[in-house]
Parts: structure tokens; C-alpha cells; sequence
């Protein structure tokens, strides 16, 4: 082995619950870097000089130290919402050897009786509660890493407001250690404002009656989203993302995105996708940042600015939609350039002069133009009608790899 670095998961156990190759790692560490919790769980006969992390955290602690015998503590396994995985990202495998310990959620999986490849696990440390709205479906069940002991009180506050106070919580504290505790209750009954900082939440949804979940498919109706009128309709939306055609761990720009509808779609069909909101309204940036929390993708990134100017070094995308600006100088020349090889723009009009533009990059560019008309049944007397909507010109480009 040329390892250098040893990540050692360690339980609520401690040194005692370790396996021979992790105590002996730590036996022979000269240096030893983990939380002040991590730490105290180790023996005096361990000679390596310990460090804390620092804070705000940083890895520079083991990464100047590369080469020497250093061994990270972590809790549980430290690939499952760890450091371990951080490390990853810096270093080749070959440098670390990694002794994992059962997860939190490995344990909580245990004592519940839950397959844990039917639940969805979520980390809620130092990550925006928000994103939980995306999961709330009938019949799902969730574990939660907590950030502190603040967190279920904060998890049945968010399940009441979000419809799904009859969903069944419990929370398991200091798991696998002598101290290890469970408190049942209903979301709607949690009474208690803390519990020990070192949790797992899991719960059981149930929506109130009434309540559905929203989809994970393109197409959410239009009153899930606050809006000025400047919307991307459900039909509409629908046809575009298709278009678009989301893939795990792919990057949208979201040009002129109004009310955010189509970066925040696009972050829902899977855990992994990203997107840039490019808003220059102050308002619509406001009605943004509702939209991403309460349809549970906190993570789309606002960018406060007009197209082109604001996509000045921005990562490229894998996909562009053109919702705002179609007309506007450079606004097209720069999303093509920046878009990477092989990737989707779609744009959309309603004017003739943002129409007759997407016919001009046609002509230039080649790619597929759609009309969409879509017309609702509505009242007319006493009677029912057809209410057309304004048609909508869609223009569909694929980026050659040779581009």
C-alpha cells in the first residue's frame, strides 16, 4: 500500500468499537485530525498529535502534512456525507486508506426495520432546509442527517407549513453509544425544541387530507409558482424541458428566467442537475429565490444581471434556455459560444421580432422550429368557449461536437 492517509469512521463506541487495522493505523499516526467529539473518543496511549479542524473548516491541515502518517477521524462512514468524500476530490485513491464504520443511517435503518434501498436520505448539515420540499410525497420515507439539535423541531415546523403535519417523525440520538435514545411523534404534535446536536430524523410522510406532492416531471401547474406574469406556462414549460432534456449532473443556464420556472424544473427531475438564473428585476430575483426554496432546489444559483454582460465567466452549460432577451444584441452569439459541444439550446418567442430572430439563427445554425398553440375551455355566456393563448414560436439547437 502507498497510502499516507488513513480515514478512520469511528462510533459512538469509540476506540473500543474499532476493528484492528483502524486501531493500529491510529497507534502508528503521527498525526491525528478530527472534531473535538472524534478526538475525545481516543485513549491516552495514542501518541500521534492531535488537531482540530479548523474553523471556518479547510483541509489544508491534512493536505500540508501530505506524505506523512496521518489518519483522519470521521464519524460513521466517512464516504457517506463526510470528509472522506472531500478528501476524495483532492487526492487519488491510492494516497488514502479508508476504514468505514457503519453510518448514522445505516444504524437508524437498523432500529426502524427500514430497507434502506427504499429510503431517500438527505443531509441537512450546514444545507438549506428547503431542500426537503422537493421530497414530500405520500407514502415516502426520509432520513435526515441533522445539523444540530435545533433540526427536527425545525423539520416538523417545515412538514406542518408544507401540509404533511400527520407524517410520523422520529429521532434517534447518539446512536450505537450508551447514551442512544428514540422519541416518536407526529409532525403536528412535536413538542420538543432540542434534542442532543448528534441526530438522525426519519419520517414517515403522510400529506394531510387534501394535500398532493408535486410532481417530479416537467409540467407543475402554474400556481406553484409566484409571478408576475412573466411565466413560462405549464404546456408550455413542459415542451420545453422536454426539449431540453435534463440529464443527471448537468449544468442549464436559464436566460432572463422571469419567475425561475425552467432552471427550477430542471433541478427537480434529478438530485444531481444544476442551474444559473440569469435575472436582471429585481423583483423577479426576489420571486426567484421564493420559487427555488419552496419547490425544494435551493441550490439554483442567482446571477443578478442582463444578458449578455452577466454571462461573463460563468461555468459553461450543458444546456441554455432563452427566455427573455431573445432580441437582444450578443445574447445569442455568447450562449452559442459558451454552450459546450453536443449541448441543447432552446429558445422561446412570442413576438414577431423575437419570432423572425429565431428564424435568422435557423437559417445560421440549422435546428428545429416548433409553434405551440394551446387553448383552454372558459365560460362565454352560458356557454363554453376556446381561449387561445398567445402562440409560442420554439426553436430547438443542437451544438455540433465539432462546433
Amino acid at each position: 500500500m502507498t497510502a499516507w492517509l488513513t480515514i478512520v469512521g469511528i462510533g459512538e463506541e469509540g476506540f473500543r468499537g474499532l476493528g484492528k487495522n483502524a486501531r493500529h493505523a491510529l497507534m502508528s499516526a503521527s498525526r491525528i485530525v478530527g472534531g473535538q467529539r472524534q478526538l475525545d473518543l481516543l485513549p491516552p496511549c495514542i501518541g500521534g498529535e492531535r488537531q482540530l479542524w479548523p474553523s471556518p473548516f479547510s483541509l489544508t491541515p491534512v493536505l500540508e502534512h501530505r506524505g506523512e502518517r496521518v489518519c483522519v477521524l470521521a464519524s460513521g462512514d466517512p464516504m457517506f456525507y463526510g470528509v472522506g468524500a472531500s478528501l476524495a476530490r483532492q487526492l487519488p485513491s491510492e494516497d488514502m486508506l479508508i476504514l468505514p464504520a457503519p453510518s448514522s443511517c445505516s444504524l437508524a435503518a437498523a432500529r426502524l426495520g427500514w430497507p434502506l434501498q427504499d429510503v431517500v436520505t438527505l443531509s441537512l448539515v450546514a444545507r438549506p432546509l428547503a431542500a426537503l420540499n422537493a421530497q414530500l410525497f405520500s407514502g415516502m420515507r426520509l432520513l435526515l442527517l441533522s445539523n444540530d439539535g435545533g433540526s427536527p423541531a425545525a423539520v416538523a415546523h417545515l412538514l406542518r407549513e408544507r401540509g404533511f403535519g400527520s407524517s410520523r417523525m422520529t429521532v434517534l440520538e447518539h446512536l450505537g453509544g450508551a447514551a442512544e435514545r428514540r422519541i416518536d411523534a407526529i409532525a403536528c404534535d412535536w413538542n420538543t425544541p432540542l434534542t442532543a446536536d448528534l441526530n438522525v430524523i426519519a419520517i414517515e410522510c403522510l400529506a394531510d387530507a387534501g394535500i398532493r406532492g408535486l410532481s417530479r416531471l416537467a409540467g407543475l401547474p402554474d400556481s406553484a409558482f409566484r409571478h408576475d406574469g412573466q411565466l413560462t406556462k405549464r404546456d408550455v414549460r413542459a415542451i420545453t424541458l422536454a426539449r431540453l432534456a435534463p440529464t443527471p449532473r448537468e449544468l442549464l443556464w436559464d436566460v432572463g428566467a422571469g419567475s425561475g420556472s425552467i432552471g427550477i424544473e430542471w433541478m427537480r427531475a434529478h438530485p444531481s442537475c444544476r442551474a444559473l438564473a440569469i435575472e436582471a428585476d429585481e423583483g423577479r430575483q426576489q420571486l426567484i429565490e421564493h420559487n427555488r426554496d419552496a419547490l425544494g432546489v435551493p441550490g439554483l444559483q442567482l446571477i443578478r444581471g442582463k444578458a449578455p454582460m452577466a454571462l461573463a465567466g460563468l461555468e459553461r452549460p450543458d444546456a441554455i434556455f432563452i427566455g427573455g432577451g431573445v432580441t437582444r444584441e450578443g445574447v445569442f452569439a455568447t450562449c452559442w459560444e459558451q454552450l459546450k459541444p453536443g449541448g441543447r439550446l432552446v429558445a422561446n418567442a412570442v413576438t414577431l421580432q423575437s419570432e423572425l430572430t429565431l428564424m435568422h439563427w435557423r437559417e445560421q445554425y440549422g435546428g428545429e422550429l416548433t409553434r405551440i398553440h394551446v387553448a383552454q375551455a372558459q365560460p362565454l355566456g352560458e356557454f363554453d368557449t376556446w381561449r387561445q393563448a398567445l402562440p409560442i414560436t420554439l426553436l430547438d439547437l443542437v451544438k455540433p461536437f465539432n462546433a
